[in-house]
């Protein structure tokens, strides 16, 4: 199983949320978060947008990885939300992101957060990987991309 499918329950999958900003997907992750593992929604937002800060984690190519340390929690969880619209990310290479994997992990978190992240690049750096997600027209389908894909 890869990791992205150990983090990743079927129930955190969102397609064509109309969000306008970087802010409010970081509110919607917190919500998201809140509703499904019990994760206060500002612990979620605030350790967004702290590790925002430090740089952002739009990756290019119209992804990005939101990801912050959560004091309490036990092990990675993650949820995948694709944008109705793109929205503004500071990128690097500028353009802006309509896919997001947003990750949570324990706050003394180990060598397994740079494995999970280091996977999701790797997803998201596969161009027929982000076209078919793209296009993806359910959630179930888009799960099944994001959980069975391999490098």
């Amino acid at each position: 199983m890869s990791l992205i499918a150990s983090i990743l329950p079927p129930d955190n999958v969102f397609l064509d949320l109309d969000l306008t900003s970087k802010k409010r997907l970081f509110e919607q992750a917190g919500l998201l978060f809140e509703n499904s593992q019990g994760i206060a929604r500002s612990a979620t937002f605030d350790a967004l947008f702290a590790r925002e800060k430090l740089g952002s984690t739009g990756l290019g190519q119209g992804v990005a990885i939101p990801h912050g340390r959560i004091k309490g929690i036990k092990q990675a969880v993650g949820t995948y939300v694709r944008l109705k619209n793109p929205i503004a990310f500071e990128a690097p290479d500028g353009k802006p992101v309509s896919l997001a994997f947003v990750l949570l992990v324990p706050e003394q978190a180990t060598d397994l957060h740079l494995q999970i992240l280091s996977e999701l690049a790797q997803l998201f750096s596969d161009k027929k990987s982000r076209e078919a997600l793209c296009a993806a027209t359910t959630v179930e389908e888009s799960y099944r991309l994001l959980t069975t894909w391999q490098s």
